[in-house]
């Protein structure tokens, strides 16, 4: 049979690629200085043990440029409590389970969703559900919800609903109108000041 395994057909799995054969003379195209360059730390032994981004002991580039600073940043220093990380799942992901069903952390883990239940759940509403169903996640995006409702279903907030953000709006100073009494009262103190003179003159006189 032509299927056969013999030693006419034998050949190996792939083409064999010849190895480079370095300080084998000038002709070879990497002799003398092995395709190295002239001495410096990478013509030496050792030199691919160099971890990335070192540069030779002088200050790296990643030092060198500035950092996005902020509690919300990928770059934000220090790291704190602001980087955190979630699952997140969309809703077409549950069109999968069976109408009327309750959508827990610990059956998306079950279903091969997600993978553990170390870390917080998030719903994004990404796609299409036509099904009713019971979601309790941690938290959901304001389309995801939308869907989920929409097709008859109900979300559960697991660590409670958050509270909106009051967005506080500064309000304009009234400079023009503040200006205007206070020239008015100018005026009359000046009336009043020069009135003053003008009747103990008359009081003088009348004397």
């Amino acid at each position: 049979m032509a299927g056969d395994l013999n030693l006419s057909n034998l050949k190996p799995a792939q083409e064999r690629r010849d190895r480079k054969r370095i300080g084998r003379g000038l002709g070879s195209g990497k002799g003398r200085y092995s395709g190295r360059g002239i001495k410096g730390q990478k013509a030496r032994a050792g030199s691919a043990k160099m971890r990335p981004g070192f540069e030779g002991g002088q200050m790296p580039i990643y030092m060198r440029l500035g950092k996005q600073r902020g509690s919300h940043s990928k770059d934000a220093m220090p790291t704190g409590p602001h980087r955190t990380f979630a699952y997140a799942v969309n809703v077409r992901d549950l069109e999968r389970f069976d109408a009327g069903a309750e959508i827990t952390p610990e059956s998306l883990v079950a279903a091969g969703l997600i993978r553990n239940t170390r870390f917080d759940l998030k719903i994004l509403g990404d796609g299409e559900l036509t099904k009713k169903l019971s979601v309790s996640a941690h938290s959901f995006s304001k389309t995801a919800r939308e869907k989920i409702e929409k097709a008859g279903g109900s979300i559960t907030w697991l660590r409670g609903e958050p509270k909106p953000k009051v967005v506080r709006k500064r309000k304009p100073k009234a400079v023009a109108a503040e200006e205007e009494p206070q020239e008015e009262a100018t005026e009359a103190e000046e009336t009043e000041a020069a009135e003053e003179p003008e009747a103990e003159a008359d009081a003088e006189l009348a004397g």
